[in-house]
């Protein structure tokens, strides 16, 4: 699995080439990433949907879709099978130049905690709204039942099929950039390390090439679906999908009621107490150091620091509630278990750490962290008593 250590220690580039950065990226598409990303960016596939104007749908007396073809007619833009590719390609040309300037400028051109939970929230209304449309369709005239051999006509607007704007579709591709999963903040932790621009840019294209397969099956779904009765089922799949990206978002931001605020500590930003030097904030570990044997979910004393072991697994972290004695330099030892899927990658301290990691809090005063996965979905708590 794709990782951001750097050759065994922090800050230095990796020195795999681009082909291998594109290999191991592809890998990572393909095996961890096609869920998680078409869960978190497929929703924006119901954008290409486009309604009919009215009037407009149906066969002409030639045999021809009304509004296409002819002289002064207009389409509703490519469809089927080349929509989904001009989303693909938009896909593909976000993520590489993406990949491009994270391994020229580094984390710093990565989007915070915050700005993604906003990103979600804010696709999540998107997609309520893409799926909101779909319930405003009637079948295509060879499945209406009136249809005669000739064609109709539809008597009102509706959704035809997947027919967007080249522009949109492109658009609406490029988009998922800004909706990351788990795994492509993975990616791109890969990318900074790689410290150059095309091996960044080899690493993110690999990995969407990996995840293309599952979108481009997804969109001819969709567009089946969208074509027949089906619709209103694809529009409420839609609004779950929409009503879900948006309770991610929030609960990412720490927004929602009860969630103990942003992914960080809950009374507010905590204060070293006289930690030792290079124990203070948040930083990351390759392995974890010589934790093996540290018991989950217990604090154990080695030397003047405590060290407490959470396990990421595929429905969480467990345990979700840790406890810790405040006052004291604290280690949290992340390991992996299973296929943890997107709680591969959390948010502590206002920053991203890919797992498996050693999170270094330094020393806290009494109150609770909270951390949460990076899709805003399972959320974990180190309570300092």
């Amino acid at each position: 699995m794709v990782r951001g250590d750097l050759d065994g220690h922090r800050g230095c580039p990796l020195s795999a080439g681009p082909a291998a950065l594109f290999a191991g990226g592809l890998a990572a598409g393909l095996v961890a990433g096609t869920a998680s990303c078409a869960a978190v960016q497929g929703g924006l596939l119901t954008g290409l949907t486009s309604r009919r104007p009215a009037g407009s749908g149906g066969l002409t007396s030639r045999g021809r879709p009304a509004g296409s073809g002819g002289h002064g007619g207009t389409g509703a833009g490519p469809s089927g099978p080349r929509v989904v590719a001009l989303f693909l390609a938009g896909r593909l040309g976000s993520h590489t130049a993406a990949g491009a300037l994270l391994g020229l400028a580094g984390s710093a051109a990565r989007l915070g905690p915050q700005v993604r939970a906003a990103l979600l929230v804010a696709a999540g209304i998107a997609v309520v709204f893409f799926g909101i449309r779909m319930f405003g369709r009637e079948p295509e005239d060879g499945c209406r039942p009136d249809a005669s051999p000739e064609g109709r006509t539809s008597r009102r607007g509706g959704v035809s099929g997947i027919a967007a704007p080249a522009p949109r579709a492109l658009a609406l591709g490029a988009a998922t950039i800004l909706l990351p999963c788990g795994v492509t903040l993975s990616t791109e932790m890969v990318a900074v390390s790689s410290g150059s621009a095309l091996g960044g840019a080899a690493v993110m294209a690999g990995f969407v090439t990996g995840t293309a397969p599952a979108f481009a099956l997804l969109g001819l779904v969709l567009r089946r679906a969208a074509t027949t009765r089906l619709a209103a089922l694809a529009g409420v799949v839609a609004l779950a999908a929409g009503l879900w990206t948006i309770s991610s978002g929030l609960s990412l931001g720490g927004w929602l009621p009860g969630s103990g605020g942003p992914a960080t500590a809950a009374d507010g930003p905590a204060r070293p107490m006289g930690a030792p030097a290079g124990r203070t904030g948040t930083a990351a570990d390759d392995q974890g150091g010589d934790t093996a044997a540290v018991p989950a979910g217990t604090a154990v004393r080695a030397g003047d620091v405590q060290r407490v072991e959470v396990r990421a697994t595929g429905h969480g972290y467990r345990p979700g509630v840790v406890t810790a004695r405040a006052g004291v330099p604290t280690d949290l030892v992340f390991r992996l278990e299973g296929v943890p899927g997107c709680t591969r990658t959390l948010t502590i301290d206002g920053r991203d750490v890919a797992l498996p990691a050693t999170v270094r809090l330094g020393a806290r005063e009494p109150g609770s962290l909270r951390y949460v996965c990076s899709m805003g979905m399972y959320v974990g708590f180190v309570r300092f008593v």
